[in-house]
């Protein structure tokens, strides 16, 4: 069972960033970074966590680097250090084939984690349907958060009847809507809608190229006859893991207007901004190969990393991605949370 404070919550709408991997030049796990990100996203106000996603890298699941354990261990100690409040939603990356998803289901229930983040990638050899009974062993154990993960990093096109199915599993308590794809989006709000159980699924976007939009959109779908609205009511986003103080306060004006008849038009120009900038951090000129560095990059200039280094030395920066963070590190300087880390930094690494 979810519990009733981070359910509520959940359904209210939090801010939820996607916590990076913090290594050594030698591509070791950088445990006092580690915690000093952790430590930045309590102090910034974000309203959970997920660890053990894309943004952490999937390959920590790798025997070769075997860090899955390690690092939502660590996070966790953060969280309960910092005694966070009763509400904030302590999420798990939940990966891999059954066994391996029941495994780290486990794991992430006994550390203390609310729901599994539970990605469909990697998972081409099964069809929808092997994939929903998947989910509902996963569920059997923690409470599943579902995961629209885009194709062009490892995600695959799934259809509005997958999404349908998947609704209508107990125990699933919020979809993150990440396709990149309007139209596949639209899919995912459909399927809650005409789900029995709607009115128990947080929407949450993950779309990091339209986070402003999806966040002041009501969706009004007819199912039968009558109509049902829905609102992707807050996000889970690797965009979130960088400039965060600025962004959750961003985050917080945007749910004042979320419920208004009319939206200031300066939130469409801001939403430009934003996606301008997730563009040159996820390194969307090149297909998004770049996106983890990316973000890497932006934190070591920051001094919450020693460097970029992913797990994997071909995960690096796209052609032409450092001028692009150069550029809008220029062009939008009141999204940049710089003087804030700068006041805390030596706080955050402190033992």
């Amino acid at each position: 069972m979810l519990k009733t404070s981070v359910k509520n919550y959940l359904h209210e709408g939090a801010f939820i960033p996607a916590h990076p991997l913090a290594l050594t030049e030698d591509r070791e796990l950088d445990e006092q970074s580690q915690r000093a990100l952790t430590r930045y996203y309590i102090d910034a106000g974000v309203g959970g966590l997920a660890v053990g996603v894309h943004t952490t890298q999937f390959e920590i699941r790798d025997p070769a680097f075997d860090l899955f354990e390690k690092v939502l261990a660590l996070a966790n100690e953060e969280m309960e250090r910092a005694q966070v409040e009763d509400s904030f939603i302590k999420i798990a990356g939940i990966c891999g084939p059954v066994d391996q998803a029941v495994k780290e289901a486990e794991f992430a229930k006994k550390t203390g984690y609310h729901l599994g983040l539970l990605s469909m990638g990697g998972m081409e050899g099964l069809s929808e349907e092997e994939l929903i009974d998947r989910t509902k062993k996963v569920a059997d154990i923690i409470p599943v958060f579902g995961f629209y993960l885009q194709p062009a990093v490892g995600g695959r096109v799934f259809s509005y009847d997958f999404w349908r199915k998947f609704a209508d599993i107990t125990n699933v308590h919020a979809i993150k809507i990440a396709p990149f794809n309007r139209y596949l989006s639209h899919d995912v709000v459909r399927a809650v809608c005409n789900s029995q159980r709607n009115k128990e699924i947080a929407l949450y976007t993950g779309n990091d190229d339209n986070i402003v939009n999806d966040l002041l959109t009501t969706y009004k779908v007819n199912v039968e006859g009558k109509i049902v609205e829905k609102k992707i009511v807050g996000g889970l986003l690797g965009h979130w893991s960088v400039w965060t103080k600025k962004a959750v306060e961003l985050f917080s004006e945007i749910k004042r207007v979320q419920s208004n008849d009319y939206i200031p038009s300066e939130f469409l120009t801001l939403a430009q901004e934003i996606t301008d900038a997730n563009a040159a951090f996820f390194d969307a000129n090149n297909h998004f190969k770049g996106s983890i560095a990316g973000i890497n990059e932006v934190l070591a200039r920051q001094g919450l990393l020693q460097g970029r280094w992913c797990l994997l030395e071909k995960e690096e920066l796209g052609p032409n991605q450092m001028d692009e963070i150069d550029r809008v590190y220029a062009a939008y300087p009141h999204l940049r949370d710089d003087e804030f880390v700068a006041e805390n930094l030596l706080k955050w690494f402190a033992k």
